[in-house]
């Protein structure tokens, strides 16, 4: 089974570039995207075969989710059912027979921290979340989590140390995530690998330089490790400021 998470930074740009090529490419059967930047009914994006979730903010231009699936899910549910989290269309979850799946868009903490403090009530709160959801049935997550969790998760740690996305508080709550039991699937498999990288600024030519941070994750509840089979960073296909990530379970 084939998983993909992709923050395409504006759906209707991204179709632009090629989007619905590289959907049907990947041949996922469940694709997620975040930062869709839309409102209902401004884009008509249908592909044979799957059915489509949308989480959209009530700020227009901003934020947005969105699922498609080849699978009948049991049920879907949008945002976390909190009131001061869910105006931004962050979240989309399924429930599947044997699993849920969530999609998330991870606040980022934007320039000067201003928004560090509401980010860890986020954190705090999009965990219990996911541990509710976890007593029930394990849990496949994924997004833009907005966080390079250790150094090798980009290319200049040292000059990033307090800037969004990589303080010492976020990265301590993606740390306590781990230790509530769930997996970082791309570390599972590639723990010390270097120089691959999710997100790249469109400034300074970071990607040409790969100046990149890993901020796009699949994460599963620990006890799915014995069905992970593989998890690729698809750093080959443009579009969007991010790139594709893959998950593939047996």
């Amino acid at each position: 089974m084939k998983f993909i998470s992709w923050n395409v930074n504006g759906l209707r740009a991204c179709e632009g570039k090629g989007f619905s090529d590289v959907f049907k490419m990947l041949d996922a059967d469940f694709f997620c995207l975040q930062e869709t930047k839309m409102q209902a009914g401004q884009l008509d994006l249908q592909f044979e075969g799957y059915q489509s979730f949308w989480n959209y903010a009530d700020k227009k231009g901003y934020s947005g989710t969105a699922v498609f699936t080849r699978h009948q899910p049991l049920s879907v549910s949008y945002g976390i059912d909190i009131d001061e989290h869910d105006h931004e269309g962050r979240v989309i979850t399924l429930e599947m027979d044997d699993f849920f799946l969530v999609t998330v868009y991870t606040p980022n903490s934007q320039d000067g921290l201003r928004r560090l403090d509401y980010r860890m009530k986020w954190e705090d709160d999009f965990l219990a979340y996911l541990k509710r959801l976890d007593q029930k049935k394990p849990v496949v997550f994924c997004g833009d989590l907005n966080v390079a969790h250790r150094e090798i998760d980009l290319k200049n740690p040292k000059t990033n140390r307090r800037n969004a996305g990589f303080t010492d508080e976020e990265r301590g709550k993606f740390t306590t995530l781990l230790e509530n039991g769930f997996t970082d699937t791309f570390r599972f498999f590639y723990p010390d690998q270097t120089d691959i990288y999710s997100w790249w600024s469109y400034r300074f030519r970071a990607r040409e330089k790969n100046a990149g941070w890993r901020i796009d994750y699949f994460v599963v509840s620990d006890r799915l490790q014995d069905r992970l089979d593989d998890a690729k960073i698809h750093t080959e296909i443009m579009g969007s400021d991010h790139c594709p990530v893959e998950l593939t379970l047996k």
